[in-house]
């Protein structure tokens, strides 16, 4: 299990110095073109979640964070430690919530700066990242675990 953690330390890790270096290096609303019609950093504050929807809620934020990272420790613990991928999608999730945990509460507001140019989407950061492959995984796993149960069922019915 300690392997998983690490991967969500390394997460928070990387997640907090891409958005230091953001603070550092770019102005607020200031555009860095790393591919040009592709791919930029554009420096932005969000007080919400995605899609700044709920702006402001910090408490809600506060709450929901915290009641999600027990929920993906109890299942690390209970159900990630028999399935390996399943402890992979957690730990992504659990770094990327930390990792925006740690700017609301610290800043009130999330650093976002990825910036996908040919596509309106809104801008996110490397927690968000990790959020959202996680839960990906974590959706391919419980699919494909859901379909072998019924199989299974299916095989002793025969």
């Amino acid at each position: 299990m300690l392997i998983y953690y690490i991967i969500s330390l390394i997460i928070v890790g990387i997640d907090q110095l891409t958005k230091y270096l953001t603070v550092q290096n770019i102005p607020l609303h200031e555009t860095l073109e790393v591919i040009p019609s592709v791919l930029s950093f554009t420096y932005h504050q969000n007080t919400g979640a995605a899609w700044s929807i709920l702006e402001g809620q910090m408490i809600f934020f506060y709450i929901v964070t915290l009641i999600v990272v027990g929920v993906i420790i109890y299942y690390m613990h209970t159900q990630g430690k028999n399935d390996k991928f399943f402890a992979f999608s957690l730990s992504l999730i659990l770094g990327g919530a930390i990792g925006n945990f740690i700017d609301r509460l610290f800043l009130q507001y999330v650093v976002d700066m990825i910036r996908v140019e040919f596509i309106d989407f809104p801008i996110f950061n490397v927690a968000d990242m990790s959020l959202t492959v996680g839960v990906a995984l974590m959706l391919i796993y419980l699919f494909f675990d859901e379909w072998k149960e019924y199989r299974q069922k299916k095989v002793g019915t025969k």
